[in-house]
């Protein structure tokens, strides 16, 4: 047992994208991993749960698929990760995780005796179901489903309804063991609910792109931390230090980009006053 500076050195990103049927979320998956990848999908691979939609997308790449047929237990999830992992697969996407929880309500409602005290049988299965999730050493992308309502809007001077999304369909807290969590809509556009990475956090709705993915790889194979990226904000003494901080750090400088402009702002007025004063402009001159 024994302490040891944090680092975050080339993490492997587990985020989750949930939203109603047709919410884009199987395309928004590949494009993010097209960005994880570099634009080579030959390393991601989709389990597929969804009837062959991951299919659909062919067009896009050479991606692999592997389909996952009934019964959707938690252990042949885990089996077909380790499937992914040996062939060397740098991204999974699992399409979706929602069939899994669906088969442990399932068997929960199947168990005899008392309903309560047989969560207890439930839950180790779902803990290995997730821990093989958060600790392959791949980027995972989970897909859920959420159970779906109609709100009644105004469009066009009309009432219509309006498919939304509710809650996923997944355990309540499995959120919590993702690093991003995006709500997708019926329209595509995506909303960050949970953002350790703070790239989206607080941001307006967005598309998912190719683009999306390669500011998480960015994140993922930068070294530092944001408050370790502020010291060294503080450590540098020139701009060309600063604005060299700035560009290798692109998206994670963009959440400290105050601190990045009063550095700048310091640093020229420290230059404006050296310069004058080694003019002699600014000296009080004594007799």
């Amino acid at each position: 047992m024994e302490l040891r500076k944090s680092e975050r050195s080339k993490a492997k990103i587990k985020m989750a994208l949930q939203g109603p049927s047709g919410s884009g979320k199987t395309m928004s998956a590949l494009l993010l991993s097209k960005g994880l990848t570099n634009n080579d999908l030959s390393k991601v691979a989709i389990i597929d749960t969804e009837n062959g939609s991951a299919d659909l997308y062919a067009h896009l790449g050479n991606y692999s698929v592997l389909t996952l047929e009934n019964p959707h237990s938690p252990q042949r999830y885990i089996e077909a990760i380790d499937v992914c992992i040996k062939a060397g697969v740098e991204v999974i996407i699992i399409d979706s995780t929602s069939h899994c929880w669906d088969y442990l309500l399932d068997y929960h409602s199947s168990l005899q005796g008392n309903s309560f005290a047989n969560w207890s049988k439930i839950t180790p299965m779902q803990k290995s179901f997730v821990d093989k999730i958060l600790n392959c050493n791949a980027h995972v992308i989970a897909t859920m489903r959420v159970k779906q309502d109609y709100v009644i809007s105004e469009k066009n001077g009309k009432m219509v309804p309006e498919k939304v999304g509710l809650k996923a369909i997944q355990r309540d807290e499995i959120s919590y063991e993702f690093t991003v969590v995006f709500d997708i809509d019926s329209k595509h556009f995506a909303s960050a609910s949970k953002d350790r990475t703070l790239l989206f956090e607080g941001k307006p709705q967005f598309l998912i792109n190719t683009h999306t993915g390669k500011k998480i790889l960015e994140w993922c194979n930068s070294t530092l931390t944001k408050p370790e990226l502020q010291q060294k904000i503080i450590e540098c003494m020139t701009i060309k230090e600063l604005t060299d901080l700035y560009n290798n750090n692109l998206d994670m400088a963009k959440t400290v980009e105050q601190d990045f402009v009063e550095k700048k702002h310091l640093l020229q007025n420290l230059t404006s006053n050296i310069y004058k004063n080694g003019n002699g402009t600014t000296h009080s001159q004594s007799n």
